[in-house]
């Protein structure tokens, strides 16, 4: 295979200044770069090897509220992203952590993950998270495909 990385995730906004603030404040991504598009922008913010692109939504959205964890049907669920301590993200968000779902603990699937669902201020679901990590011997993609044939 090719080289290849993730790189960009790019969220029209209804006010992209606001969503600039809180990605820069909560989850540490940089102003990176400013292009015009016409009379327009995108801003890009840069977190490690990733970045948002910030462009001004053009239309209201047509989707239902988004709740819980993100939407059931076909498409982007959620953004997410790992902290050492999940209550202490939350009081260090205040006001500003609006929750959508959790905090809720996983324990029965990794001793210590816990995770809770924000709102940006877009309404898009963020997962803050603590504790996951990977399966030492995950099952193949065939073994997975048998148990999803029950559904």
């Amino acid at each position: 295979m090719a080289w290849l990385k993730f790189s960009q995730m790019a969220i029209s906004c209804q006010d992209p200044i606001a969503t600039e603030k809180f990605y820069t404040k909560y989850f540490g991504f940089q102003r990176a770069r400013v292009a015009p598009l016409g009379k327009e922008q995108i801003v890009f913010l840069k977190l490690g090897d990733m970045y948002l692109e910030l462009i001004q939504a053009k239309e209201e959205s047509p989707a239902y509220q988004i709740r819980n964890d993100g939407p059931a049907y076909p498409g982007w669920r959620h953004l997410g992203f790992q902290v050492d301590n999940v209550d202490a993200k939350l009081a260090e968000m205040g006001k500003d952590a609006k929750i959508s779902l959790g905090p809720l603990n996983f324990d029965e699937f990794i001793s210590g993950w816990r995770s809770v669902w924000i709102t940006d201020p877009n309404g898009n679901i963020i997962e803050i998270s603590q504790g996951y990590t990977d399966q030492d011997n995950p099952p193949s993609l065939e073994a997975n495909e048998e148990v999803a044939s029950i559904y």
